[in-house]
């Protein structure tokens, strides 16, 4: 799981996060482009569906038929419940902070932070005066220098190349800091795609009624935040930007080359770009970024950096200035006068998720402060509702699972001694970080004002980036955090080989402290199984115990690997949630395959666990809380849009992972004819 938290992408938005189990917006983040949870449509179960026709609607009925999406949302869900729960105690947290006069120094920060955010009077009194300064740095932009300074001024580390479902930045590039492919022992930037206001190049490029009606919304959109910053001829403005933004597109890399790790082993040195992407003073770009004194590289996007490049050089001056004002206003709408919120929800929420409600001005609040404090928020909410005896339960269901793994990984037939050695090899070494980091990040040197929204954000922003650039002369650390304690969600970590589960994810109806072992282990037992099969995964696999992208299976190894996870492309490609919309198979195999090995050693472990007590009831209450963790409705365009881009099959589908196994058919007593029955040759055994 993983998200962006902030309407503006600002501090923080989980650089260095692998993997994760799923897409939980645990800040109320910006409704349209912050990653949702699994994707249901709403349609409840009759009273007389069996388990093996649709499991997800058997296991959810009720929880379908009583709940509707909240109007401020473009889907809603078990992990959005549990979200907006855990808000609601931290906002309380928050607001206890800013009365306690022995508060400490950064508690202070994180209740003046959000304070400055809520005081939408002083925001509206100081209109856009805010922007100024950044709007006349823009307007001082005369030649193709200045312009290379002013795109590395933008460079922001906002994105996650090793999650497919966050591979755009709205800057023109992102920055990712963390070691070598092939040498763990060194930091090094990454430099990846963006500079596009919409999500992804498809919305651009694909030729269809709806991304065509998408696009024309979104030239209004450009159009009308110009006007509200006070520009004229915004339509033409607008046109001009939009066609650059296409040019752009048409040189990024689709969703599933991204997902290719293989592809982004490009080492380039300082002066490889001049040479690989002409048309930009690379120099002067790069030292405007902080990053002038590097000599290595990785270009994760190499066809990106060579297609901006060329736009540098092509588009004229005029319109990069008018495209780096409207992104300048568009990242930064949340924190100035409630017109601009309002113009960006409407596009961003309402034409691109469906959602027909702004989120309420405090939600908006905490997911600003969340993303420029995450650590320091999380902090509050460990110290009240994370005890130890629950870390310690779940560090024993760690234990069992990754036991059961290995158990797992032993029965292979097919694997060789050496391939299978080091995969156990990599389960024993793996770092399992549980509740919170072993340390917080500081905040010691951020400046936040009770009284400044916009400059608040803007210097969180900066902070963080300074942060992420300071870690270019220190070495990786495996034991670092890409999540903070209040994010419900989870991660696998390939590079560092390491899983962090979250505190938040750690309470009902993930894991519930009064509950059964078979229930939880169903449950959260299942994102535990499924963090550690990412290390197995498509992606994980291809990565050695210390990290490094190595080749450490056998020929013959590697081709039953991969004509395994064929097979499981082919079956989720089989699902339509839309006549003319099919799951992408191969977006998705990533996920689809940690959630089969990881519910396959969940069940392992809960078996061992319970030994005689795991009979035939509990075996049912094992599926059903998986499947009950997985209840979500979502509104069509917010359907859509994921289908298109995320990483994760709809979490209806992701529920069909049972029917892989053959537990499953014997709890249920699943028969042919039912729809969701495949025989035991059909069912797909990787792990």
């Amino acid at each position: 799981m993983k998200t962006s938290w902030t309407p503006i992408k600002t501090a923080v938005t989980l650089a260095l996060c692998g993997a994760a189990f799923a897409m939980a917006p645990g800040f109320a983040a910006d409704q349209g482009k912050e990653a949702e949870a699994g994707v249901a449509q709403t349609r409840p179960a009759a009273a007389t569906m069996l388990p093996g026709d649709d499991f997800f609607a058997w296991a959810n009925s009720e929880w379908l038929a009583k709940t509707e999406i909240p109007a401020d949302r473009g889907s809603w869900s078990s992990m959005h419940a549990l979200a907006e729960e855990t808000n609601q105690r931290i906002i309380k947290l928050i607001e206890a902070a800013g009365a306690d006069k022995a508060a400490s120094p950064e508690q202070r920060k994180v209740a003046d932070f959000y304070k400055a955010y809520m005081d939408e009077a002083a925001i509206e009194a100081a209109g856009t005066a805010p922007l100024k300064p950044h709007l006349a740095k823009i307007a001082a932009i005369k030649t193709r220098t200045d312009l290379a300074r002013a795109l590395g001024g933008t460079l922001r580390a906002d994105v996650d190349p090793l999650n497919a479902t966050n591979f755009e930045t709205e800057n023109l590039f992102g920055v990712w800091i963390n070691q070598g492919l092939s040498d763990p022992t060194r930091n090094v930037p990454w430099l990846l795609q963006g500079g596009l206001g919409m999500p992804d190049r498809a919305y651009y490029l694909d030729n269809n009624p709806k991304m065509a009606e998408l696009r024309t919304k979104y030239q209004a959109h450009i159009a009308a935040m110009l006007k509200l910053a006070g520009y004229d001829k915004v339509e033409e403005r607008a046109l001009k930007i939009f066609a650059l933004e296409s040019e752009l597109a048409q040189s990024h890399a689709s969703r599933e080359d991204s997902s290719d790790i293989q592809k982004a082993n490009n080492v380039w040195s300082a002066k490889d770009f001049a040479a690989k992407a002409p048309g930009m003073d690379w120099k002067s770009f790069l030292s405007a970024a902080g990053l002038g004194k590097q000599d290595r590289f990785m270009v994760y996007h190499p066809t990106a950096l060579a297609g901006a490049a060329r736009q540098v050089m092509a588009t004229d001056i005029s319109t990069w200035k008018d495209y780096l004002a409207f992104h300048l206003v568009n990242q930064f709408a949340g924190s100035l006068p409630k017109a601009f919120a309002d113009q960006r929800f409407a596009f961003y929420g309402t034409a691109l998720a469906g959602t027909p409600q702004q989120s309420l001005r405090w939600k908006r609040a905490l997911a600003a402060t969340n993303g420029a404090m995450d650590d320091a928020v999380g902090k509050l909410y460990v110290q009240k509702y994370f005890p130890a005896e629950n870390k310690a339960r779940i560090q024993q269901m760690v234990v069992n699972i990754k036991a059961a793994f290995e158990r797992r990984i032993d029965k292979l037939d097919w694997m060789a001694p050496a391939t299978r050695a080091h995969a156990k090899e990599k389960v024993r070494t793996m770092y399992v970080g549980i509740g919170y980091p072993d340390k917080f990040k500081s905040y010691e040197g951020l400046k936040v004002s009770p009284t400044d929204a916009f400059g608040n954000v803007v210097r969180a922003q900066e902070y963080h980036y300074a942060q992420q650039l300071a870690k270019l002369n220190a070495k990786p650390e495996r034991t670092e955090w890409c999540m903070p304690p209040q994010l419900i969600n989870a991660v696998n970590l390939p590079m560092q080989n390491a899983l962090n589960f979250p505190a938040a994810i750690l309470q009902p109806p993930f894991f519930d402290p009064q509950g059964s072992d078979a229930v939880n282990y169903g449950a959260i037992g299942s994102v535990i199984g499924h963090e550690i099969s990412h290390s197995f995964d498509d992606l994980g696999a291809q990565f050695d115990a210390q990290g490094r992208l190595r080749d450490w299976w056998t020929k013959e190894d590697l081709a039953h690997f991969k004509a395994a996870s064929q097979k499981l492309v082919e079956q989720y490609a089989a699902y339509k949630p839309f006549d003319d919309l099919a799951l992408n198979g191969q977006l998705t195999l990533s996920e689809n395959l940690s959630d089969l090995a990881g519910l396959a050693a969940a069940y392992d472990a809960y078996k061992v666990g319970m030994g005689a007590k795991a009979g035939a009831d509990a075996d049912r209450d094992f599926f059903t809380g998986y499947g009950r963790a997985w209840r979500t409705k979502m509104r069509e365009a917010t359907l859509r849009r994921v289908v298109l881009t995320d990483g994760h099959a709809p979490a209806q589908y992701r529920t069909y992972t049972v029917r892989n196994l053959d537990a499953w058919y014997e709890a249920f007593d699943v028969k042919p004819g039912q729809k969701l029955y495949l025989a035991p040759q059909e069912r797909v055994r990787v792990w």
